[in-house]
C-alpha cells in the first residue's frame, strides 16, 4: 500500500463511523492507524477500529484447503478474486483552512470518496494535542475494545516517530481525566503501555 495514495473507498457513510472497501483485499492500514478523507474543503481523519476480510459473493464461502498462501496462489489463484476486506473508521476530526478541529465534522464524507494515508505532516500536526481523545471517548459505544485501540493508536504514533515523552505524558494525563481517575483500569493501561511502547 503506497503512502499517500488512495487505497480504499467509502461504502458506508455516517456522522458517527465510515465503512471502506479497500481496492485489494489484502492491502490495509493496520488496527489504530489514521486516516484521512478529502472532501474538498475539508480533510476528514479518522482511526481505523475494524478489519474485516471475507467473501464479496455468498455462494462462495471460503474454506480450508490445508495448503500455504503460497501454494494457494499457484494452484487456486481464482478464489482470491472472491475476496474483499472493509476496515471501519470513527471521525475524530478535520481540517479546515489549516487548523485542526478535534470534532465531528458537520457532513459525512460522500459515499464513493476516497481514503489514504495522511501524510506525515497532516499526522504530526494532528496529533501534537490529545484532545482527539474526547472525540474518541464521546464516541465510545462505536468501538468494541476502546482500550486496545487506544494502545493501537499510540504504536502507530510510535512507528511514525512521533511519540515522545511529553507526548505521552499528556496522553496519559487526559485518558485518567476521561476515565474519571479510575486507578484501577489507569494502572493495567499504564502497565500494558510500558510493556509494548518504544519511546524514541
Amino acid at each position: 500500500m503506497n503512502i499517500n495514495s488512495p487505497f480504499a473507498e467509502i461504502i458506508e457513510s455516517s456522522l458517527h463511523s465510515w465503512i471502506a472497501q479497500s481496492w485489494q483485499w489484502d492491502a490495509f492500514p493496520a488496527f489504530g492507524s489514521l486516516v484521512s478523507i478529502n472532501s474538498g474543503s475539508r480533510l476528514l481523519f479518522g482511526i481505523v477500529h475494524q478489519v474485516q476480510t471475507g467473501s464479496i459473493d455468498p455462494m462462495h464461502s471460503p474454506f480450508p484447503y490445508k495448503k500455504s498462501q503460497e501454494q494457494l496462489l499457484k494452484d487456486h489463484p481464482q478464489i482470491f478474486e472472491f475476496l474483499k476486506t472493509t476496515l471501519t473508521c470513527v471521525p475524530i476530526g478535520y481540517q479546515e483552512k489549516g487548523v485542526i478541529n478535534y470534532l465531528v465534522a458537520c457532513e459525512p464524507p460522500k459515499i464513493h470518496a476516497f481514503i489514504e494515508l495522511p501524510k506525515k505532516e497532516h499526522a504530526q500536526q494532528f496529533f501534537s494535542s490529545s484532545h482527539y481523545l474526547h472525540v474518541l471517548f464521546s464516541l465510545g459505544n462505536q468501538v468494541s475494545c476502546l482500550d486496545e485501540l487506544l494502545l493501537a493508536i499510540l504504536h502507530y504514533i510510535d512507528t511514525l516517530g512521533l511519540l515522545s515523552e511529553k507526548k505521552l505524558h499528556d496522553f496519559i494525563e487526559t485518558y485518567s481525566l476521561l476515565i474519571g481517575n479510575d486507578y484501577r483500569r489507569l494502572k493495567i493501561f499504564l502497565q500494558r503501555t510500558e510493556k509494548h511502547i518504544l519511546i524514541r
